[in-house]
């Protein structure tokens, strides 16, 4: 019997995606499991007799690929910050960074899933991001960001956690044709209240399979999910590191945003806005 905990895969999906089951439940005589990705934002529910235990080894021949991206996706990161720093060295005439001190974006990151946001704030840690993290539940989170923006203003925000197309719904133009996407727009807009523009508060926002243009619409600079489709946890990281340590004198492509995100352009996407990294002076040694 399939029980509160166990990783599985949905039969009748091929076990294409690994999930956690987070609560059994019985409905009209029959067993449902409310299961959520392991890497995804996906939240579903499942019949227990369509679901199928998996085992430490099946877990990490799953997770293996996904673990590989994220690792190269920060190698990358690493590498491009190097380049970037000295490229603003350049603009200043500098030849080393030994009297300067870098002041990166910092984050405010909300996210549904306490889960998920404990992986994230690990990432962001190992990635030298100065993030806040909130846990509010979806249908909180219009309420909640306005007050945690003006208690600690930040660069940028992010609002996430679970979201999907509901079952049967074929209208993807209508917000009431998904679980959470409602709430990410009203969350959004709340944000855009206390800070309008997108240069001064850059917003990312969006699950899984996320009403795309209506977030962006709201006045969110990057959003999922352009085709509807699964993203992985850490797509919203790489997207604001991104933002967090490239020069405030730099318009950034959105092509280069989204190039070392794990989704891609089916998944995330957004428009041009400008970096929040910028370069102090001197450094002081203490």
């Amino acid at each position: 019997m399939v029980k509160k905990g166990d990783i599985v895969g949905r039969i009748s999906y091929g076990n294409d995606v690994l999930f956690k089951v987070i609560d059994v439940r019985k409905d009209n005589g029959k067993h449902l499991a409310e299961i959520k990705g392991l890497d995804l934002r996906l939240l579903a529910d499942a019949p227990v007799e369509d679901l199928q235990v998996k085992n430490d080894d099946e877990i990490e021949k799953y997770r293996k690929p996904l673990n590989s991206q994220c690792v190269g996706c920060k190698k990358n990161i690493f590498r491009r910050r190097k380049r970037d720093m000295q490229k603003s060295l350049s603009r200043m005439n500098e030849q080393n960074n030994d009297s300067f001190f870098e002041v990166p974006g910092r984050v405010l990151h909300i996210d549904g899933d306490a889960e998920y946001l404990e992986k994230c704030m690990e990432t962001y840690k190992e990635l030298n991001i100065r993030a806040r993290g909130e846990v509010v539940a979806e249908q909180d989170q219009p309420k909640r960001v306005s007050k945690l923006l003006l208690e600690d203003p930040v660069d940028i925000v992010v609002l996430t956690g679970h979201d999907g197309i509901l079952k049967g719904k074929k209208d993807l133009t209508s917000l009431d044709s998904y679980r959470n996407s409602r709430y990410f727009v009203e969350a959004v807009r709340a944000a855009r209240r206390i800070e309008p523009s997108r240069d001064d508060l850059v917003v990312f926002a969006g699950a899984c399979q996320s009403h795309y243009e209506a977030i962006l619409g709201a006045g969110a600079n990057f959003a999922s999910s352009p085709l509807r489709v699964l993203i992985h946890a850490f797509d919203p990281v790489f997207i604001v590191e991104k933002v967090a340590f490239s020069s405030i004198n730099d318009k950034l492509s959105i092509q280069d945003v989204i190039v070392n995100t794990i989704t891609g352009t089916d998944g995330v996407g957004g428009i041009e806005t400008r970096g929040r990294h910028r370069l102090g002076y001197p450094k002081s040694p203490y």
